[in-house]
Order: C-alpha cells, then sequence, then structure tokens
C-alpha cells in the first residue's frame, strides 16, 4: 500500500478494484494515450456505473453473470506486471491505476476523466517511483510518453523523472505506432518487500 497526500494506492483485492480503474482509462481521451485492445476497455453502457462506485463497495447487486465477467478480467492481468489500484482519499470513489513492468521498469498509469487536471498524475507517478524502488528493488523505473502529451510529460517531471534514452517509436496494444519520448527515475539505495516479487 502507498499513500500520497491525496491518493491511496493498493494492490487490486476484488474483482471491482480492477474492473473500475480499467473504466476510468477507457474514455476517448484516455484512449488516445493509452491505446489497449478492445477486449480490455470497459464499455460505454457500463462505464459510467464504474466510475461513481466507491472502493467500499461490494457487488451483490450485480447479477452473477456480471460478476463472472470482471472475475475473468481479474485472472487475464498479463504477468510480469505489479498493478496498483488508486483511489481518492476524500471521497472514496477510485481515480485510476499504476503499474510496473518487473521485466523492464516501465510504468504506466491513468486517471480516470473527474480526477484529470488536478495533479494528480504527480501522486501517481510518485506512487509508481515508490512500488519501484521500495516494493520491487529496481534500481531505475522507466516511462515512455508521446511528445505531444504535456500532461502526462509534465507529470513524470514534477516526479522527478528525467530525459532518457529510449525507441523513437512504440507500437500501443490497438496496433498504433506513436512517437515516444523516454524519461527514468534512478535511485541507488532500493529495498525488496516479501510480496515484491
Amino acid at each position: 500500500m502507498v499513500r500520497s497526500e491525496r491518493l491511496l494506492l493498493y494492490t487490486p483485492l476484488i474483482a471491482l478494484d480492477i474492473m473500475a480503474p480499467a473504466a476510468a482509462g477507457s474514455d476517448t481521451e484516455a484512449q488516445r494515450w493509452l491505446g489497449c485492445r478492445t477486449d480490455e476497455l470497459v464499455q460505454d453502457d457500463t462505464r459510467e456505473m464504474f466510475l461513481s462506485m466507491r472502493a467500499d463497495d461490494d457487488l451483490s447487486g450485480f447479477a452473477p453473470r456480471d460478476r463472472f465477467k470482471m472475475m475473468r478480467k481479474l485472472e487475464t492481468r498479463s504477468d510480469g506486471f505489479v498493478g496498483l489500484t488508486a483511489v481518492h482519499v476524500a471521497d472514496g470513489r477510485y481515480a485510476g491505476a499504476t503499474s510496473v513492468d518487473l521485466h523492464s521498469g516501465e510504468i504506466g498509469g491513468w486517471l480516470a476523466p473527474g480526477f484529470r487536471r488536478q495533479g494528480l498524475g504527480v501522486e501517481l507517478f510518485r506512487s509508481a517511483v515508490q512500488l519501484g524502488h521500495r516494493h520491487l528493488g529496481l534500481k531505475v523505473v522507466r516511462a515512455g510518453a508521446e511528445p505531444t502529451n504535456s500532461a502526462s510529460r509534465g507529470a513524470l517531471a514534477a516526479a522527478g523523472f528525467v530525459p532518457a534514452s529510449g525507441p523513437p517509436r512504440f507500437t500501443l496494444g490497438d496496433g498504433r505506432e506513436i512517437d515516444a519520448s523516454w524519461y527514468q527515475h534512478r535511485q541507488e539505495a532500493t529495498s525488496r518487500c516479501r510480496g515484491g516479487s
């Protein structure tokens, strides 16, 4: 668990902890930058419902088939990634998510529409840095951003990332190839918690 000023980030515990953050990044604005595969997106008919939910809500009101779909989503997460669900401390709603790739040290993250343009991206990326350095034992965590994504690039810089070398192009999950600017955060003193494998 990582706590910033306005966010509480934790390892997903239930299917809702996966589905609500997935809904947070499934809108058109987020997908311009994230480029997820269609089967990874939460569709319009349920997105708003998930975005209105709080982390302490339960799934008892969902039909069994809906709970099954959410559990399948939880079970099909990619290996090699450690993700944190972000909840806004003040109102308990799901705010987004961040993740670290154990193999490459690359981080990613996104925020729900109602939590963007408030400086929370800085807190999200600082939390990813803590996850990488203090929990997973990584000396370097990296992030790529499209050069025109000034919000992401500004949040990375404010979180202590510096420009780094990397491939000039990156292929997103939906197959689009984009220009990429690379950043890194280095810390020599690291630690690995028991669960950080």
